[in-house]
């Protein structure tokens, strides 16, 4: 195995595979999630969601409703408390469905038209579904398509700009040798983290306490505060264990209707959402169409590039899938353009989904490179290295460290890569043909601004304060170990707090930026006590704490392309006769600077790859254009892959150091999935010789493809 260069320390705390801190309370049961923690006279609130697309809300029969037993409130536009959605917070302007009941529109089907209180769960739910509500329906639009003459331009996109480019693309596509042109699909997918959304809101000596599952409690508490024009110091949020997140855990219909209703009944309520609110609620991954134009001379150099990816979003609030900004990282070319549109339907808004933006735009880009090499009749591992970029290819800023290449190399050794025949169609035993496929693999490596303390007890251990989110990452045991690493001490000797919003300012975990930016803050505060301690005599009973700030220290990092990268190999087997696709191998390795904890870091990542051999084969969340809702809003028709869809999954990394770097951590959580679904297709192709570029593959298009290709 290989190691990553500034990983090992004098402790030995960094670097070496470290078992979770609260591990054995998950595994017991002793960790309470926020559904399950208890409070005396706690009430149940049930979401009612809109059974139309498009209209306005007529009425709501909620006398019966009232008159049931332990019914204790229903809450609609009619009654109640009035809420300021039009602030601006950390994310910019919030997706309007948390301005809950506020008017009588239904933008989308599934929107929240009514919260029932009542004393148990069981009731509430009863409740709910005895609720009358009358519409007055209008004809909606819910088809995604490539091609919608009403998709337009973003503005508002707080992530990325929507366009950029440079040179003549349509001059180097007509010059070059080799060119391909071409459309790929992706599908609506779902986050579906295992535990589910939920909250419990109560007033507690004046100050709103809310318990909640979300990717950062202190950015919860500054948007509740906002929406309900409260002092933020008057807002906590307490989110300690989180059952996984991926994007969706931040501010949704639940926590407001929960503070709605604490605020109502004076008494603790708790809302948690079933699965299929939250296919309505939550976000989602949009579906995507992407066409890219890549052209290549003879020797297989890219003269041009050009992406351009479409995603929907709802009429109320603009969300883009930035699929194009792949490129914008990976491959130069004389000619280079990517293009982002969107177009506005009658539906949910799409959120943030595990590597937003690359993971569907890399199986667009990386199918494309793949069917160029073939075109060239070049190995896909050698026209990526002829196209390696010096620096960004639209920044032109130098890259903080960028080893894709020592990644490939490594990859194409471990999997048997020089063994492969390129030609398609040759593999075969019995009723499989098999193949084998590659794509890259990148993802920026953020940096969030961060605070944190570290405390020396007066009984000899140290106490870490952070308002990190573990939301399955397994932050809580990083940060001990980075901590026992700058105070050059055991593990076994530090605590670590987090989850509440109490804690100071932190970056929320999102990005793949929070070990990076939650370490950071950790390493300057535990440094500064130990040298504290060791110019001091003796710890009085309080203790000595330490605090850090890395606003500073961010704001002079230099300009640069900062981003993990890596390589994805797999190999499939597909059935002639059923066109099942089975996948038999994947391998990934990765370049992600210095890794804090393998044991988990390879969790993440072959937990990424997981979801990228899910990506390619089985997700597709369907929406009826008659109703305007889906088909499969649940774990019964939502496909996700199995445990008997899973097999050998590798992952493993290269020495990346980052020359300047404060840190050297760039962030294992999102650059898993990257690549896999490309590297899969890849794989599919080269064992029948038919391209697929529309996901998933499933067995009726594999067979359909087949039959519609000339030798297949």
């Amino acid at each position: 195995m290989t190691t990553t260069t500034g990983t090992s320390s004098a402790t030995g705390a960094t670097g070496a595979g470290r078992t979770r801190v609260e591990g054995r309370d998950k595994v017991t049961g002793a960790a309470r999630y926020a559904g399950e923690i208890p409070f005396a006279r706690l009430a149940h609130g049930w979401l009612v969601l809109s059974t139309i697309a498009r209209g306005r809300v007529t009425a709501v029969a909620d006398e019966p409703v009232l008159a049931m037993p332990g019914v204790l409130a229903v809450l609609h536009h009619g009654n109640a408390p009035r809420v300021d959605a039009d602030y601006v917070g950390m994310l910019g302007r919030p997706n309007p469905v948390v301005g809950l009941f506020q008017h009588d529109r239904v933008p989308f089907s599934g929107w929240p038209v009514a919260l029932v209180v009542a004393e148990t769960p069981e009731q509430a739910r009863e409740a709910a579904q005895a609720l009358v509500v009358g519409y007055e329906e209008e004809p909606h639009d819910v088809a995604f398509h490539a091609g919608r003459d009403d998709a337009y331009r973003p503005e508002t996109s707080p992530m990325v700009q929507a366009d950029a480019g440079k040179g003549d693309v349509r001059a180097q596509l007509d010059g070059a040798a080799f060119v391909v042109d071409a459309r790929y699909t992706t599908p609506e997918e779902h986050h579906c983290s295992m535990e589910p959304h939920a909250a419990t809101a109560r007033w507690d000596d004046g100050r709103l306490d809310i318990i909640d599952s979300n990717q950062g409690s202190g950015w919860v508490a500054g948007e509740i505060a906002q929406l309900f024009s409260l002092d933020r110091d008057s807002v906590r949020v307490r989110s300690e264990h989180i059952g996984g997140a991926f994007g969706s855990k931040g501010l949704s219909a639940h926590q407001v209707a929960a503070v709605m209703a604490t605020t109502v009944l004076d008494r603790p309520v708790r809302v948690v959402m079933t699965r299929r609110q939250m296919f309505s609620l939550v976000g989602y991954r949009s579906p995507t169409a992407q066409r890219v134009r890549i052209a290549a001379d003879a020797d297989g150099r890219l003269r041009a590039f050009d992406h351009e990816a479409l995603n929907l979003t709802s009429t109320v609030h603009e969300f883009v899938e930035t699929s194009a900004v792949l490129g914008r990282v990976l491959y130069d070319a004389e000619a280079h353009r990517t293009r982002h549109r969107v177009v506005r339907l009658d539906v949910p808004t799409p959120t943030w989904m595990r590597a937003p933006g690359e993971a569907p735009g890399s199986f667009a880009i990386e199918s494309a490179l793949d069917e160029l090499a073939e075109k060239c009749g070049m190995d896909p591992i050698a026209l990526r290295a002829r196209n390696e970029p010096a620096t960004g290819p639209v920044s032109g800023l130098p890259f903080s460290s960028r080893n894709v290449l020592a990644c490939f190399e490594e990859g194409a050794r471990r999997f048997g890569w020089a063994d492969r025949d390129p030609r398609p169609g040759l593999r075969r035993e019995g009723r499989w043909l098999l193949g084998t496929g590659t794509a890259a693999a990148s993802y920026p490596s953020g940096v969030g601004r961060s605070t944190a303390a570290v405390t020396a007890e007066a009984d000899g251990t140290f106490t870490v304060r952070i308002n990190a989110s573990d939301i399955g990452t397994g932050a809580r045991t990083a940060m001990t170990l980075v901590a026992a690493d700058a105070l050059q001490v055991n593990p076994d000797l530090v605590r670590t707090r987090i989850g509440d919003s109490d804690l100071g300012h932190a970056m929320i975990a999102g990005g793949s930026t929070g070990t990076r930016s939650w370490g950071w803050a950790v390493r300057l505060a535990a440094a500064d006590l130990r040298e504290r301690l060791a110019l001091g005599g003796g710890i009085p009973p309080e203790g000595i704490t330490a605090r850090s700030d890395t606003a500073d220290a961010i704001e002079a990092l230099p300009q640069q392309e900062r981003h993990s990268f890596g390589a994805q190999f797999a190999e499939a087997a597909v059935d002639v006769t059923t066109g099942e696709v089975r996948v038999r191998r994947l391998l990934g390795i990765f370049a992600a600077g210095a890794i804090v904890n393998p044991l988990t870091a390879r969790s993440q990542l072959t937990g990424g790859m997981t979801w990228g051999l899910s990506m390619a084969l089985h997700e597709e969340a369907v929406r009826d254009a008659a109703t305007g809702g889906h088909v499969n809003a649940d774990l019964a028709g939502y496909h996700v892959a199995s445990h008997a869809d899973v097999p050998l999954v590798e992952a493993d990394w290269v020495d990346d150091p980052v020359p300047g770097d404060p840190v050297g951590i760039k962030g294992v959580g999102e650059i898993g999935i990257v690549g896999v679904a490309a590297a899969i297709a890849n794989a599919v192709w080269h064992a029948t010789g038919v391209r697929h570029r529309e996901l998933p593959i499933r067995p009726d298009r594999v067979l359909r493809a087949a039959g519609e290709t000339p030798g297949a």
